[in-house]
This record gives C-alpha cells, structure tokens and sequence, in this order.
C-alpha cells in the first residue's frame, strides 16, 4: 500500500531522511510549476472526478474521487520487487539485476533517465490551454487525468535522480522544472515535446501517437538491469494504458460523428459545412503526429542503441517474447538512402536496436488504426485511414533532410513544397478546428457537434456525470 505522508510513497521513505529533505525541499517547486504551466483557469475553483494511485495491486491501484487539481496525491510507486530476478539480454544475460548504478554505467542511465522524465513535464505544457475549449466535461476530466499522471510520472523520474544519482542527479532534477515546452532558450529535449497542442484533434493524436511512443520507450526501460528503473516504468505503463486509450477512443469518436455527418450530407459534400471535422483533414494529423512520434524513436542505425542493448541498461519491448536475447550475430534489414536511392541494406541487429522498438511502435499503431477504419466499415462507408510511410516527414535519422510522400516515395525539394499541405495540416486547417472548438462545452452530458459522445462512462458513472464541477 502507499503510504500517507507528506509525499506518498511505497518505497519507505520514511527511513532515508537525507532523501525525503531533499525531495520535500523539491516538492514546492514542482506545485509552483504546476500552478504556472499545468491546467490553466481550472486549477482553484473546479473540483475533478480522478483517479490516484492507493497501490501497485493490479487487482485494485486506484481510488476515484473528486479533487482540486494542485492538491493531487502525487507520489512515487514502484511495481513490487520480483524475487531472483536475472538480467534479460545483452552481454550481462543472467546474471543478477542491480539495486545500484554501477560507476561504469552511470551517465549513460542518466541520460535515459532525464530524457523520459523530460516529455512527462512538457506534454503538460503542451496542453495546458484545452480547458478552454474542450468537446464536453468527460473529456476535460480525461485531459486532466492524463495531465495529473504525466506529473506523477516526473515524480517517478525525480525520485531515481535523487536516489541514485547523486549531486548530478539533484542538478538534473531542477532542470526538469526550467526547460519548457517550445520555449526557445530552454526547450524540452525532444522536438515533438515542443510543438503546440492548440487543438483537440492534435491531443487525440498526440495521446494516440505519442503516447504509444511513451509505451514503447516504457516498455523497454521496463527491462532495464537497474531493477529500480524497471519496478518504476512497469508501474508507470498502468498508467500510461489510459493515455492511449483517450487518444484511441478520442479519435474514434470525431470519425463516429464524421461517418454520420458524410450520411447527413449524401457522402459528396464536405462535412465541414456542418461543423465536422472531414476525414482528409484526420488523416493530414495522422501524417503529423504519426511522423513526429517516430523520431522519437532515434537514428535507425546507433551505436548509443547498441550500447544500450549490450550493456543491459535498455532492452527490446517484450524481451521475452524474443528467442535470442545476446544478439551477437544476428542481422537487421532495413532501408537506406544511397546514391540518390532507397535501398535495402543489413547491419548488426544491435546497431538497429531503435529500428527494432520502432518495428513493434508501428504495429501498435496500425492495431489502432485498423480499429478506426472498422467503424468507417459499421457506417457502409469505403474511405480507408492508414499510416504514413516510415520515411514520411522525419527529421531524425537516415531520411532526415529527403523528402517522401505518404506512400514512400521520394520527392523533390520542389515538389515537397508545392504539395505538403495535401498531406500535412495548413494554416487554414487550424483556423478551422479553432473555429470549431472556440465554445467549449461544460454542461454535463453534452458534447460538441464534431465529436460523438462515448459508449460508457469513467468507472461506472453515466456519460452525463459532472466529471469536472465548479465549486460554489
């Protein structure tokens, strides 16, 4: 269970004072960066119907209730210890996992460690404006479920640097706090975590997208050697499932309304007449947040990737469902530019450990994607969504600097510039859905006209729940 101190937690904290000072001594400026960059306009005066962790019991984690958003329980939770763990891959294969950071190893987990603690911080700053102009009260409560989540997952973070890190580790959690999000002197680490989230229909996708990326990276993170690094990702990716599901199911409800919008108007005319968000206009985000989220996986080819894998720090999602888990000898297939051309070409599996995550990252997304055309399929209709190529739109990596349309083919500079609004959002495109989405919707069970309400519930309650209410 987790306690009830001043910071819950599971790890007893209690019995490290020098530990709990310092965390209590970071703790205000984190509710300081809360107020400043969290949810804006809805943090003093609304009371939110979240759930907060009150175990790791997967039988029965969380408790729902309503709740200030700056007086959120957040808290450190580890997954429970597994007895006689062994490491899972690499050269170290078998042998005993650690409780400490060996000195050898030292800057490279650091790294990984801000890194993931970097985007939680930042998406919240992303999306710190769409109170004001969210869809209904269902989904402003899950916007600020995940918003509160992506805060206890930087405590999750800040907790390994201060425990294992020492004074570097200290410095390093400070600086979460003062990078933000597209600012331009000190931005977030990764590019996708400093685009602007205006829009409901960008959230969706970021959620869908960019979080699934998060469960990639979690996933194997959650594999690591620091059994500490491990026990927390493992927990952090219950959380993480509700994440994707509000992007999954966000998106799946605008097609849902749009489907009935296109049987309103005949299926020739454009929805966007009747306050509809058009499937053209989906899939352009789908090529955005699609393509931004791939770079986040890192250079198909990398020796920081390689390194990663042989030194037991960060393994393949899903290590077990692989036969081979040294990876010596084996070969990886994958695509690169030569003279001009695309070409195929094999390196050692371990070079192409980022491509191998991307792999299983695609396939999670074509899964979702595949469920969002089968409600197309429901309505009788025979438009199809579906995935960029891997080589759209990338800004990291082999094809960084090339230009390919959606279906992989290389283009030229030219004829990028000429035709990339087909593809990607224009500027018109965002006035509209700002247009849209400029009345936000607080009135209990109803939602705005661009967006189909869901099949059920959070935890039981109907779908006209006051999710989020004012207080008197």
């Amino acid at each position: 269970m987790i306690s009830a101190e001043r910071i819950p937690n599971n790890v007893d904290l209690h019995l490290n004072k020098r530990l709990q000072r310092a965390l209590e001594h970071w703790q205000p400026k984190y509710i300081q960066w809360w107020h400043d960059m969290g949810p804006q306009g809805f943090q003093h005066y609304h009371q939110v119907y979240v759930r907060t962790a009150i175990s790791v019991d997967a039988a029965g984690w969380a408790h729902f209730e309503y709740v200030r958003l700056p007086e959120y329980r957040w808290g450190i939770f580890l997954a429970d210890r597994v007895e006689n763990r062994t490491i899972g891959f690499g050269d170290l294969f078998g042998q005993p996992v650690w409780q400490e950071v060996p000195g050898e190893f030292r800057n490279q987990l650091r790294r990984l460690v801000v890194t993931q603690g970097d985007t939680e911080p930042a998406s919240v700053e992303q999306q710190r404006w769409l109170g004001h102009r969210c869809p209904s009260l269902y989904d402003m409560r899950n916007l600020f479920q995940v918003n509160v989540e992506e805060g206890r997952h930087l405590w999750a973070m800040v907790y390994l640097l201060h425990s294992y890190f020492g004074r570097d580790g200290r410095d390093e959690a400070e600086e979460l706090l003062e990078r933000q999000s597209g600012n331009r002197d000190k931005p977030r680490i990764l590019d996708a975590f400093n685009e602007p989230i205006e829009t409901w229909l960008d959230f969706f996708m970021f959620t869908m997208f960019t979080d699934r990326d998060g469960k990639s990276q979690l996933l194997s993170l959650s594999e690591s050697s620091l059994d500490p690094l491990s026990r927390t990702t493992r927990f952090m990716l219950t959380e993480e499932a509700h994440h994707m599901f509000v992007g999954e199911t966000g998106v799946a409800r605008i097609i849902d309304r749009t489907a009935q919008l296109m049987k309103e108007t005949g299926l020739a005319e454009d929805v966007r007449k009747l306050g509809g968000i058009d499937l053209p206009m989906i899939q352009k985000f789908i090529n955005l947040w699609f393509s931004l989220s791939l770079d986040l996986h890192g250079n198909e080819i990398s020796t920081n990737a390689a390194a990663y894998f042989a030194n037991g720090l960060k393994g393949r999602a899903e290590e077990d469902k692989w036969d081979e888990h040294r990876v010596i000898e084996e070969l990886y297939k994958l695509e690169t530019v030569r003279d001009g051309a695309v070409v195929p070409t094999e390196v050692p599996m371990r070079n192409a450990m980022n491509e191998v995550l991307r792999d299983w990252y695609v396939g999670d997304c074509q899964a979702g994607v595949d469920r969002w055309n089968k409600i197309l399929e429901r309505h009788g209709l025979s438009d199809r969504l579906r995935l960029p190529d891997r080589k759209f739109n990338r800004g990291i990596g082999q094809f960084t600097g090339l230009r390919f349309d959606p279906n992989g083919r290389m283009l030229s500079d030219e004829e990028w510039t000429r035709r990339k609004h087909e593809w990607l959002p224009a500027a018109a495109d965002r006035e509209y859905l700002l247009a849209i989405m400029n009345a936000p919707v607080y009135e209990a069970g109803v939602f705005a006209n661009y967006i189909a309400p869901p099949t059920r519930g959070i935890k039981g309650r109907p779908v006209n729940f006051e999710y989020v209410r004012t207080e008197a």
